[in-house]
């Protein structure tokens, strides 16, 4: 099987350089409905022999399920692709009869406890290379520290255990070179504004914030990464499904206000002869502050569908036709504008 060229762009100022197209490992772990695991490592296979070179991964995945799942792949590939992981949950052992699985359908049998201090985010670390397999991961993000999973009570110790020692962690991780990058893997891009009060961040992996549909994160969060020589993910460009036809927003039914919206961009889509799922994954790429897209699908098929839609011809005038019409936040860089 020949490999597909992917543009690749660099990640800040470090020396890892991604494709713009990027493998979620969140589905394959099994989030609402269940993938085997044979489908599972049958698509991080599919991606790699794609030409994909980034894949990412946690240890909320499937409680621990992805990370088998990716390493039991990535350990044999040649070259080896960019793989990332993140830190702030730590897995203890659990009885599954008592267990909280969350939205995973059939998790490992642990519990997460949430933990961003020192002493965690390094225990954290060596335990993914444990589940992983593998001797070191590229990229580590802080994951879902925020007001937006936590709550703003609960997020004030977890924040200051970052703080106080998780991102000296974190910077000792990466200026010993056992990690090559450092970043927050987040919902919300305010918390990611907090973050970059504490010190310098390579990566921000960012899910739904700037996307087609939602461009909240635009000022001040990337342009600050602009300056700052940050980099950004995008994760989550679909919204949850909604962008591919189906009916979550942010992981739950999606408000009428939002249907709308969506049936606008459509219309504009549908105008170009261009499908609303290829604009949602490229749209992103067109800041230069994004360096991948990271959808997650579930399936060989599924990535095969991802790829036409990557493959698609998109004419600048759509991405300008959207802003005419009041479709995309005022400033958003899209070709030929001066944004």
């Amino acid at each position: 099987m020949t490999a597909r060229h992917f543009e690749k762009r660099r990640i800040a100022q470090t020396d890892i350089e991604v494709t713009t197209l990027g493998l979620g490992g969140a589905s394959l772990a099994g989030i609402f409905s269940a993938v085997p695991g044979e489908q599972a490592r049958a698509t991080v296979s599919h991606a790699l022999e794609q030409g994909l070179n980034y894949v990412d991964t946690a240890p909320q995945y499937g409680l621990g399920r992805s990370e088998h799942l990716m390493g039991d792949v990535v350990r044999s590939a040649h070259p080896r692709p960019i793989i990332s992981s993140k830190v702030g949950r730590l897995l203890k052992p659990v009885d599954p009869a008592v267990q909280d699985k969350g939205n995973w359908v059939d998790p490992l049998p642990f519990d997460q406890v949430y933990d961003y201090s020192y002493d965690g985010i390094m225990r954290s670390h060596a335990d993914s290379l444990q589940r992983l397999g593998l001797n070191q991961v590229d990229i580590l993000y802080v994951h879902d520290i925020g007001v937006a999973t936590h709550g703003a009570e609960a997020n004030k110790p977890l924040w200051n255990q970052l703080a106080s020692g998780g991102y000296k962690a974190l910077r000792e991780l990466r200026d010993s070179g056992v990690v090559k990058a450092i970043g927050l893997g987040v919902n919300e891009w305010e918390v990611c504004m907090d973050a970059l009060a504490l010190g310098d961040w390579d990566v921000f992996l960012l899910a739904g914030r700037y996307t087609l549909l939602e461009q909240t994160a635009l000022a001040p969060f990337m342009t600050t990464c602009i300056e700052r020589k940050a980099s950004v993910v995008v994760g989550g460009p679909f919204n949850s499904g909604i962008l591919v036809g189906g009916d979550k927003f942010n992981y739950a039914k999606a408000p009428d206000d939002i249907v709308q919206r969506v049936r606008a961009i459509e219309a504009v889509c549908k105008s170009f002869n261009v499908p609303l799922p290829a604009a949602a994954l490229q749209f992103p790429l067109t800041h230069p502050a994004v360096c991948n897209v990271l959808p997650g699908p579930r399936s060989p098929q599924e990535l095969d569908g991802i790829l036409d839609w990557w493959d698609t011809k998109i004419p600048d005038a759509l991405w300008s036709t959207l802003a005419d019409e009041g479709l995309l936040a005022p400033g958003t860089p899209i070709p030929g504008s001066t944004a």
